[in-house]
């Protein structure tokens, strides 16, 4: 009987499937929109799914499948996604067209994981607005101009530790070192803790941090069913990321409020201007260099409500400490490790930057806000490196009004796209296509000099996103 019921089940769920990639292959035909043929359940993403490829290998081969296309359809598990290639038509649906597209895909709704659904990332239409515009003050250059000494101080711990721990010829585990470099700067100038993961390995803030990335097989299930059937995730209400690493982080927050508050402490750190902004006392600073106070991550004067009222519960703020932590955690650590890759494979690259930094330092006694932007050559390292190993893939955009994008070639018709529906704006496939970017797997930075840099076509490189819903932290 039990052998049965599990038959019957297996059957319908499968049949199931096989029915929702149908619909989803037939609005690509009804469309006249080119797609690559694919397996029920898996979609496109097959080879990643099953850990053959990485996801971008996946994403790449439906890119270059169709070369003249402005847009062409992508089955990611059962659901139809169009997979847009013209950086025109991603500048349209970023920016000029923004306010169809306010929302990013929604992966795991905040009654679900709190945290992570909850945060200005996964945030959706007026709360999204409302808790941009009250961290908006606190991602400008004045505030990192507080913020930076705290990065200098913890920097100096790695290189105690690769003066005096580390033997001659002895091999460096540079991705581990990397990340607990980071790990530690966002602990410092995140949470206002001060902790050196050289010296103690496994305190927790790192190890609690580690378990956010290094997902276990239920996790890879939970992420694989949140694409593919994302209704059954939010029924079971099944989170992603493990109990006890979520409840460290509310009690990391709940704890350092409490002691500040109670003690009238005040560090210029995230937790203090999160403290700030939820009682509405956070304001951009007026006074000062020009410089300091471009907000790069300001969202557009047309989409500032005329105040922020709202009140924000603790999950909702703790959600914002929580992403600032798994966003600038990997993507930062990823981008300073593949920099000293780069560096290692193109010594005429790393001689440069060397005399750079050592003219540099003869020059300055200290690395401050106000003279890091010298290292002209060291900005160009770092968005070379940004272009060919961006941590942003695409830009994933729900689209939140009907819209009807133009034709995907000279001589088709209109997609008429309709609230729900999601589009992906290339990322990394267009930093790598040659089309743009002559010898794209060439690392060269001098793409990025002074020189250069005015030949780079517009939306062709976006390495924190584009228009209002871009990254906070660019």
């Amino acid at each position: 009987m039990i052998a049965e019921i599990f038959i019957f089940l297996i059957t319908f769920i499968g049949a199931y499937f096989i029915y929702l990639h149908k619909l989803a292959v037939d609005k690509f035909k009804r469309n006249d929109v080119k797609y690559v043929p694919c397996w029920p359940i898996f979609g496109n993403a097959y080879n990643s799914t099953m850990t053959k490829k990485h996801i971008i290998e996946d994403i790449d081969a439906i890119y270059r499948a169709f070369p003249d296309e402005k847009y062409v359809g992508y089955i990611e598990a059962v659901t139809p996604i169009l997979l847009v290639r013209d950086p025109e038509l991603i500048k349209t649906i970023t920016v000029k067209d923004f306010d169809h597209f306010v929302d990013h895909k929604q992966f795991f709704p905040e009654d679900v994981d709190p945290l992570f659904g909850g945060s200005v990332f996964s945030m959706r239409g007026e709360k999204w607005r409302d808790m941009r515009m009250t961290l908006s003050p606190a991602f400008t250059g004045a505030k990192m101009r507080h913020m930076m000494p705290f990065m200098t101080e913890i920097s100096q711990n790695i290189i105690k530790y690769l003066n005096e721990d580390v033997k001659e010829k002895e091999d460096v585990d540079i991705n581990d070192l990397i990340r607990r470099y980071t790990n530690d700067v966002i602990a410092s100038a995140g949470f206002g803790i001060v902790v050196d993961s050289t010296k103690e390995k496994d305190n927790d803030f790192f190890t609690h941090g580690q378990s956010i990335f290094n997902f276990r097989i239920w996790q890879r299930i939970v992420f694989f069913f949140a694409f593919a059937a994302p209704g059954i995730i939010k029924k079971l209400r099944i989170p992603l990321f493990p109990k006890n690493t979520t409840t460290f982080f509310r009690q990391l927050v709940s704890s350092t409020i409490e002691y500040r508050e109670k003690n009238n402490i005040e560090r210029p750190d995230m937790i203090q201007l999160l403290m700030e902004a939820s009682k509405g006392k956070l304001k951009e600073n007026s006074k000062g260099n020009e410089k300091d106070n471009v907000g790069f991550a300001i969202v557009d004067e047309a989409l500032k409500p005329q105040s922020v009222t709202r009140k924000w519960t603790f999950d909702e703020l703790t959600g914002q400490v929580f992403v600032f932590f798994v966003a600038g955690f990997e993507s930062s650590g990823s981008a300073l490790v593949m920099t000293i890759h780069e560096l290692a494979l193109n010594l005429h690259v790393q001689d440069k930057l060397y005399q750079e930094i050592k003219e540099f330092k003869e020059n300055n006694d200290t690395l401050t806000y106000d003279n890091i932007g010298d290292l002209k050559y060291l900005d160009c390292v770092l968005n070379e490196t940004l272009r060919k190993w961006s941590s942003a893939l695409i830009m994933d955009r729900c689209c939140t009004k009907a819209y009807e994008l133009p034709p995907t070639r000279e001589g088709g018709k209109p997609f008429k796209l309709k609230p729900g529906d999601i589009v992906y704006n290339m990322v990394n496939t267009i930093h790598m296509d040659e089309k743009y970017w002559p010898e794209p797997e060439k690392f060269d930075p001098e793409r990025f000099s002074d020189e250069n840099k005015h030949k780079i076509k517009p939306f062709t490189f976006m390495p924190f996103g584009m228009g209002p819903r871009n990254c906070i932290g660019e």
